[in-house]
């Protein structure tokens, strides 16, 4: 039964994790907003709280806690509902926390409006969470309700398949699955036309697209690079290297609207620490990716996910990662520390790593990235590219134009000479000021507001 008194009821959503964590609350926003509701910052008072919730490592578990006692602060009768990857692994423990009225799981989120007949204070919080084996439905979403109104992602696919030793995302959103790509191709078409000059490609494996239906992959941003009614840039937001071919490097190479760059988790650089995650493929493998990646697009960023202090990771194992990474030609590492999850297989290996030196390592990675970034933006001196400038809006003002923003090759550029309407730029870029490269403006593409003929033909001048 659809909530049916919501006349000038303020709401607020708030999102923890990934980013298609964040198309997903961008979607139920929209629920919020066709239903009359009105949309409050997370600093604001609010009468409903939606918190779509993260559950990778511990500190999202601990940011959840924090986040709902700083909202019962603010907002003392306000109306909590709890959803996500936590919420699906750990409702119980999500419902006893002081103030939670409503926790729902990976489908039940889909269904609010349909679970909650009001969203008045209850004495005992509501828990709709089903076992994650009935979770089957493919729920298409799109960050297009606030925030970045230059860039959007878009959900392509949901679950996995896989079984990594140390990883909760398959029990806390299920097995793999995706929708149609004509369904795709339409939310695509729809982003492009409101005005987003970049989508991003979104999902919990997106290399695994339409496998259970006879589709791939590389069929969707085929499909995608062929139809006119898209005229923006497509990024890949990650993909497992097993899964990212020669097929899809080679489009990418070739192609007028895919980034040349490609974020691919490595997760270990040593066979036996990827053996014990139960990794598909060896390093020898991934170097090949890389490789192959950068005979087609020698400026191409590759970016690199890398967990240190894995159960069991000796100082050879984690050297012979250090030593891996060193070697290999990419733009940036994102390093996480190897943290305990309930249910995983992880949980109860041997020789666990002492805290102390999984901090230590993580620093030393963390390094290690900072030089590889560096040794990026160098090679990249002289060169034009086009920055697609950041925008952020919020409910009470008109949306601010950043004079920063993303290569199509995930430069971060400063480009001091745009002007505040300006969208989509190219620069010649020049040297680097902290973590930016600064940009000399040589045209401005599109203005904010303002929809160019085609993009294409100028987005990929790598």
């Amino acid at each position: 039964m659809q909530n049916q008194s919501t006349n000038a009821r303020q709401f607020t959503v708030h999102t923890l994790g990934c980013k298609l964590n964040y198309a997903e609350t961008s979607e139920l926003a929209k629920q919020f907003v066709a239903r009359g509701f009105t949309h409050e910052k997370l600093s604001a008072k609010t009468e409903v709280f939606l918190l779509n919730t993260c559950s990778v490592t511990e500190n999202a578990e601990r940011e959840c806690r924090q986040v709902i006692r700083r909202v019962r602060r603010t907002s003392p009768d306000a109306f909590i509902a709890v959803t996500g990857c936590y919420a699906q692994l750990r409702p119980e423990a999500i419902a006893s926390i002081d103030g939670v009225d409503a926790v729902l799981g990976a489908e039940e989120k889909f269904e609010l409006f349909d679970r909650l007949s009001s969203f008045d204070r209850v004495s005992t919080p509501q828990v709709f969470v089903k076992e994650i084996a009935d979770a089957n439905t493919f729920h298409i979403a799109s960050s297009s309700f606030e925030g970045d109104r230059t860039r959007a992602f878009l959900k392509v696919q949901d679950g996995c398949d896989y079984t990594c030793s140390f990883c909760t995302i398959p029990l806390a959103r299920g097995a793999s699955r995706s929708s149609s790509i004509e369904s795709i191709l339409n939310e695509a078409r729809s982003l492009s036309q409101t005005g987003f000059r970049e989508i991003v490609l979104s999902g919990v494996n997106v290399g695994d697209y339409g496998r259970k239906d006879g589709l791939s992959f590389y069929e969707l941003i085929s499909s995608i690079e062929h139809d006119s009614a898209i005229d923006a840039r497509i990024r890949i937001s990650s993909i497992e290297p097993n899964l990212l071919t020669d097929e899809i490097i080679a489009l990418a190479a070739r192609s007028e609207k895919i980034c040349p760059h490609f974020h691919v988790p490595l997760q270990s650089g040593s066979p036996a620490v990827l053996r014990r995650m139960q990794r598909r493929y060896t390093p020898d493998q991934y170097r090949s990716r890389v490789e192959q990646i950068l005979r087609a697009m020698p400026n191409a960023a590759i970016g690199v996910d890398v967990i240190v202090g894995f159960p069991g990771e000796t100082v050879t194992e984690f050297e012979e990662t250090y030593k891996f990474l060193t070697d290999l030609d990419i733009a940036y590492l994102h390093v996480f520390t190897y943290s305990e999850r309930p249910e995983t297989k992880a949980l109860s290996m041997a020789n666990p790593v002492a805290p102390s030196l999984r901090k230590e390592r993580n620093n030393r990675l963390r390094i290690l990235s900072e030089k590889k970034k560096r040794q990026f933006y160098l090679r990249q001196a002289g060169r034009v590219v086009t920055v697609l400038l950041e925008s952020h809006s919020g409910s009470c003002s008109p949306a601010i134009i950043a004079q920063e923003g993303w290569s199509e090759n995930y430069v971060r550029v400063h480009v001091p000479d745009a002007s505040m309407d300006a969208e989509l730029v190219r620069v010649e870029l020049g040297e680097i000021t902290g973590d930016v490269v600064q940009g000399k403006l040589l045209q401005v593409i599109t203005s904010r507001g303002a929809v160019a003929a085609s993009l294409l033909p100028i987005l990929n001048v790598v």
